[in-house]
């Protein structure tokens, strides 16, 4: 396998709309007046995001594709992600309703907000043309750094600079991948930059 093959395959394995919840999560956690919480209850808000975003989904919809003994790559086929989709929208309005039961900041719960937003622009859109949701979970911290830094007051250009390398390595990694074309992962991040900014500046 050619070397840029390997790096663009890292690349979409790493950095998968699902993982997206939790980082943030850490972000918020260590660099916003959280940081001052006890160390204990912040694993535990990060537990819980990575449960209900990643553990949870991921293992049920294992569980759906084994009961009907279907390969991963059958999940490729748009008919075919209708209840994981519906798993990953339940396991999500799950964590929501624990976080409005723990009375913890809506800047957190704003960034489960953006990533159903993502997903269920994502879905509508997939119907009519394909578009890259890789390319919109990038596009979506674009959106969520400048929703944040209008939020608490910070200068988000150095954070923003990563995160545009961030979204171009992603959006060209699917491409290589030959998952998509040019227009659908730009399609995909401008999608995501929209989201990542109303859902947590509206929230």
């Amino acid at each position: 396998m050619r070397k840029h093959i390997v790096i663009a395959s890292v690349f979409s394995s790493l950095f998968r709309p699902m993982y997206y919840p939790t980082v943030g999560t850490i972000i918020l956690l260590a660099f916003t007046y959280m940081s001052l919480f006890p160390w204990h209850f912040r694993l535990l808000v990060l537990s819980l995001v990575y449960f209900f975003t990643v553990f949870l989904p991921v293992g049920l919809t294992f569980i759906y594709r084994k009961l009907l003994g279907w390969k991963l790559q059958d999940l490729r086929e748009r008919h075919k992600r209708l209840v994981p989709y519906s798993i990953h929208f339940f396991c999500y309005l799950c964590c929501m309703y624990l976080f409005n039961g723990l009375h913890l900041p809506r800047f957190l719960t704003a960034i489960l907000v953006v990533s159903l937003l993502v997903q269920t622009c994502c879905i509508i859109v997939n119907l009519f043309w394909k578009v890259s949701m890789h390319s919109a979970g990038s596009g979506a911290v674009i959106g969520g750094l400048v929703a944040y830094s209008a939020i608490f007051g910070f200068n988000p250009v150095w954070w923003l600079c990563g995160a545009v390398l961030l979204s171009g390595c992603v959006m060209t990694s699917r491409m290589v991948l030959l998952q998509h074309s040019l227009a659908q992962v730009l399609v995909g991040t401008l999608i995501g930059i929209v989201c990542g900014f109303a859902g947590i500046i509206f929230i």
